[in-house]
């Protein structure tokens, strides 16, 4: 008899449902959130217990591979898939939730989630956190345009370096507003100087890796946008082909199909990390705009927008973009989008790695 366990995962609890290969509870209880109690709860099951399924969330990272290192069968499943199979259920409660985890795991009807490394999870981090700040900088900048249109007053024609400098002449003759004013402006002063530190963080690391270089040789691509399309990927192999990536960051459209008379294709899914579907618009956005340069994956998308839209056409190379940047990765090649260019060219822009060029077709 082979045995089979949910692990309904809380902050502070843990729900535990062990069923046999019949789907007959043998086991329920709840422990602390620790990787020791869950494997002593499951220690008389440990020799026949098969697998040992969790849904995936914000403590996965750190608890997948420690109940790996205790023996335990673990397995992280992934949010999708765990939330279609127990929609079903009347009552939801952690001990219902454990069960229906353990008839997933028993039933194999589940799809395992890729748990990215340690360092890779720092690095997420690193640009979750600067995103934040930049964030914080841009609320306090829009709250200070807004409240001083009430008396007229429209901050416009002025960059970041000269913002606060307009701010201050604008409201010098009042001094209730000049003293909310300072007081904002000094707000966004240190959460500006806060922001840069991780962006310089991100420049430096950015520098050193070898791949994100490769990737800034493609126009638009930054620091930002190569480091966060390395960390979403983690492990390129994963991926048995390049253009799955473009679906995997929600690049590719819907479908609903239905015998023959229904056959729907809609918008992008959406689905996965959507910081690196922004960051990968934003940077075609710069491609198709900004860049003034010979580009085959330009040419492409400009004449794709004259067909359609420019927002359909930026999508579209969006997702060539994806799939340029993994066959890359994984090639070791480095990118050249004018085919024509003369050799000296060539050999400056391929200088990144061993002279492979992989040209703009995907």
């Amino acid at each position: 008899m082979e045995f089979f366990s949910g692990l309904d995962v809380s902050m502070e609890q843990t729900a535990i449902c062990v069923v046999d290969d019949k789907g007959e509870v043998q086991m329920q209880t709840e422990v602390v959130t620790d990787p020791d109690a869950i494997a002593a709860a499951l220690k008389p099951f440990l020799p026949r217990l098969r697998r040992a399924g969790h849904e995936a969330g914000s403590l996965s990272p750190w608890l997948q591979p420690e109940l790996v290192k205790r023996g335990l069968p673990a397995v992280c499943l992934e949010t999708k898939h765990v939330r279609a199979a127990m929609s079903s259920q009347r009552n939801k409660a952690d001990a219902t939730d454990a069960l229906a985890l353990a008839h997933i795991v028993q039933t194999g009807w589940f799809r395992q989630a890729h748990l990215k490394t340690e360092s890779c999870y720092r690095l997420r981090l690193l640009l979750t956190q600067r995103r934040n700040l930049k964030r914080k900088v841009l609320d306090l900048e829009n709250t200070i345009r807004h409240s001083l249109k009430a008396f007229g007053i429209r901050i416009k024609g002025t960059g970041r370096t000269g913002f606060d400098a307009a701010v201050r002449e604008a409201v010098a003759g009042d001094a209730l507003t000049s003293e909310l004013m300072d007081a904002m402006l000094a707000a966004r002063a240190v959460l500006w100087k806060q922001y840069c530190r991780p962006h310089d963080l991100v420049v430096q690391f950015v520098a050193r890796h070898e791949v994100c270089r490769r990737f800034m040789a493609i126009p638009g691509v930054g620091p930002v946008t190569a480091l966060s399309f390395v960390t979403a990927i983690d492990d390129p192999q994963r991926f048995r082909r390049s253009r799955d990536v473009a679906a995997y960051f929600g690049l590719t459209s819907r479908r609903w199909q239905s015998g023959t008379s229904i056959d729907v294709q809609g918008r992008i899914s959406k689905a996965g990390d959507g910081d690196v579907r922004r960051a990968l618009y934003e940077a075609v956005s710069a491609l198709m705009t900004r860049f003034k340069g010979r580009d085959k994956v330009r040419t492409w998308g400009l004449a794709l927008a004259k067909r359609s839209c420019h927002r359909k056409a930026t999508v579209a190379v969006a997702r060539k973009l994806s799939v340029i940047m993994h066959a890359m990765w994984t090639d070791g090649t480095c990118y050249v989008g004018d085919v024509a260019a003369s050799a000296t060219d060539r050999a400056a822009r391929a200088a990144c790695k061993d002279g492979k060029l992989l040209g703009a077709q995907a």
